[in-house]
């Protein structure tokens, strides 16, 4: 069985909504945040750059939330097979929302890394702006492609959380992202919603009633999601 390392409302939350949706079996393991158990060595040991999630498998750990969705995909049948017409769009979208989107929703939410104090709110500028055109992106994939980006999917899942993040952090910063301006990842959203597993995980993580529709700030019966 697999073991997911996990904290609430971190990148693992897209790979436990493939899981349970595929219903793919797994247990949990939580990443204590709250302590830092992230950079403890035991977890380092298992994923080296100290990033959550980290899945282990009979085959050793994967980490890195694209390629544990890609592995996934290859092994439950959850993706385009590599022989498949739709295997090229599958790849080009996944490593977007992975390389692109997801890294660079990262910058909002942890700008400090990234630019000096006095550069903050220009970079808020700019990062939300380039998030924006991600988003615009997205919402004509998900229009046109509605196979690979289905509730459940690993694209759909990875863009309505994507979508749910934009919307809530950083706390402190300005709000900037509106999922009403995105019709095609709103139902996407709608649809994830209203999926079996999805108030299961929300109660687990304490995601709110509705948790990409109308998200509010996740209160974890366990673990902190910072």
């Amino acid at each position: 069985m697999y073991k997911l390392h996990y904290a609430p409302d971190n990148a693992s939350l897209i790979i436990r909504f493939v899981l349970d949706g595929a219903g793919i079996p797994y247990r949990t393991v939580l990443v204590d945040r709250t302590c830092r158990q992230q950079d403890s060595p035991s977890y380092r040991a298992l994923n080296p750059t100290g990033l959550i999630p980290t899945l282990e498998t009979s085959h050793g750990p994967i980490s890195e939330t694209g390629a544990i969705l890609l592995w996934l995909a290859d092994t439950h049948g959850l993706g385009p097979a590599p022989a498949s017409p739709e295997r090229p769009g599958f790849l080009k979208w996944l490593f977007f929302l992975s390389n692109s989107a997801h890294a660079d929703l990262r910058q909002i939410f942890y700008p400090r890394q990234y630019c000096p104090a006095e550069a903050l709110v220009a970079h808020q500028e700019i990062m939300s702006a380039r998030m924006l055109q991600h988003f615009a992106l997205l919402e004509v994939a998900a229009e046109t492609l509605p196979v690979l980006f289905a509730p459940a999917r690993p694209l759909g899942v990875y863009a309505v959380v994507l979508t749910r993040w934009a919307a809530l952090y950083p706390v402190e910063a300005p709000r900037w992202f509106n999922l009403a301006d995105f019709p095609a990842l709103a139902a996407l959203a709608g649809a994830q919603e209203a999926r079996v597993e999805t108030p299961v995980i929300a109660r687990t993580e304490g995601l709110g009633p509705h948790p990409f529709t109308a998200p509010e700030h996740p209160n974890p019966p366990e673990g902190s999601v910072l």
